[in-house]
């Protein structure tokens, strides 16, 4: 066991939790607030999730339906992140589109079985990296749409489509969302193990197969990232993701 489940991780990981807030405060960051609500939601989240999954993976139509409330709550999020408004349904398209190829590749070729614990952890990693993307990708190039807002009228005015004076503007501010995936991939090994490495070898794989499948989960990610970007840029210039 990676570490041991004691009431001295629970005093560690509040002491942990106390020591984010305080930093942000102290820096006038402004999320004081939302680090605490979040350490105790995901406190709260991951103690049900744990009950729960150990009874969804023993049926099919519970597992399916965990997934699906997976995806449902990572479009809710990103698509609340990014516009605040009734718009935000349209994140479905970006984080769908991102994931749901990859898992249809993974049963097709039978990598991974409907019935089986493996389905939730995959699919909840692809999902979360495709919720990242599409949250940073969404805000970036909103942002810098609403800062250089003038620049989109000149493009117009000189005869470029409202969408391709978007584009212009917004592309590269919303491709940086890219940049926490290709790093990782980049210094994976050398600066940091991650978890799907780390779980295989604690779970008695040998490093050969932890390699492979931490390599596979990197991969997938990229692709699942450079769509939800993609998809998720083209909404904004399209205006379909939107701020009031």
């Amino acid at each position: 066991m990676l570490l041991p489940v004691t009431i001295t991780l629970g005093v560690v990981l509040a002491l942990l939790l106390a020591f984010a807030a305080v930093v942000a405060a102290w820096a006038s960051l402004g999320r004081s607030r939302e680090i605490v609500v979040a350490g105790l939601r995901a406190a709260a989240q991951l103690g049900v999730v744990s009950l729960v999954i150990g009874w969804v993976v023993h049926s099919l139509a519970p597992l399916l339906g965990f997934v699906a409330l997976m995806f449902v709550v990572a479009v809710w999020t990103a698509g609340r992140r990014i516009t605040g408004n009734p718009s935000w349904r349209w994140a479905a398209l970006p984080i769908g589109a991102g994931v749901l190829p990859v898992v249809g590749v993974l049963l097709l070729t039978g990598l991974v079985q409907v019935r089986g614990i493996a389905l939730i952890p995959i699919t909840g990693i692809l999902i979360g990296g495709a919720l990242t993307a599409t949250v940073l990708g969404g805000r970036r190039a909103l942002d810098e749409l609403g800062t250089r807002h003038g620049e989109v009228e000149a493009g117009m005015a000189l005869g470029l489509l409202d969408r391709d004076a978007r584009l212009e503007i917004a592309r590269p501010a919303a491709a940086d969302a890219l940049l926490p995936g290709l790093d990782q991939t980049r210094t994976v090994g050398l600066v940091t193990l991650p978890g799907a490495f780390v779980g295989m070898l604690l779970g008695g794989a040998s490093p050969v197969e932890a390699g492979a499948v931490q390599l596979f989960v990197l991969v997938a990610l990229m692709a699942v990232q450079v769509v939800a970007v993609a998809l998720v840029l083209e909404l904004v210039a399209r205006g379909r993701l939107h701020r009031d």
